[in-house]
């Protein structure tokens, strides 16, 4: 966690990751839109839905939405170090997203239905919650009346890590889109990331950095799913 107290602006970490996700996002539409989902589909011997174009389009603007989101807060919002190993890491983890449910959709024949409609919203939602609160965070952090401050408004007076709950949310939402069974490891896999190890590191850190502040506003804020956990 020694990397939250060091500012930096890492603008050729940024570059890089932000060019890894370009190609990823490039490799998600040939998959999903050219030859990648046949070739891909034929060497792993299973059927390439190829009629089935709406729940693609839905997977991919998922992904051009999530690029832009998250691009927006690591040039804008992210202001500490980013070392060079976690510019080769960031865009590896969101391989899984743009690529893995681009993959996993191509089986699917299923028409778009209420569900879907419902994974959109939950799309949505997911990624107010993860974005908006950092905004919002953002902005308090830059009234000088709350240097040393713990920030415990917005969402996330809701769950101490209401931004970790919002990529949840919207990664079930690519799984609920790809109908493919397999698919729900990935968000299974994130929430144990979440809560087993991201989540309690930086509830330390906090701990150590905050003291008495922090533990007041732990011991009426759940972790990360508001109300329950």
């Amino acid at each position: 966690m020694e990397l939250y107290g060091q500012q930096s602006s890492s603008v050729p970490q940024k570059i890089v990751i932000h060019l890894i996700e370009v190609l990823l996002l490039w490799l998600s539409f040939w998959i999903l839109f050219h030859e990648g989902g046949a070739w891909i589909a034929g060497k792993l011997a299973f059927h390439n839905a190829e009629e089935q174009v709406d729940r693609r389009i839905l997977i991919f603007t998922f992904n051009i939405v999530t690029f832009a989101r998250l691009g927006y807060m690591m040039i804008v919002l992210l202001k500490r170090k980013i070392p060079w190993e976690e510019s080769i890491s960031v865009p590896f983890a969101f391989a899984l997203y743009y690529i893995g449910f681009s993959l996993l959709v191509l089986p699917t024949a299923k028409p778009l239905d209420t569900l879907d409609f419902f994974a959109i919203a939950l799309f949505i939602v997911g990624s107010v919650l993860n974005s908006g609160g950092e905004i919002l965070r953002d902005r308090w952090k830059k009234n000088p009346e709350n240097k040393g401050k713990i920030y415990t408004g917005g969402f996330f007076k809701y769950s101490r890590h209401i931004n970790y709950f919002g990529d949840i949310l919207w990664v079930i939402a690519y799984a609920v889109v790809t109908r493919n069974v397999y698919a729900a490891l990935i968000p299974v896999f994130l929430f144990c990331l979440f809560a087993f190890y991201n989540a309690p590191k930086l509830d330390k850190y906090l701990k150590v950095k905050y003291g008495s502040d922090y533990d007041r506003y732990a011991s009426k804020t759940k972790m990360l799913i508001p109300f329950i956990y």
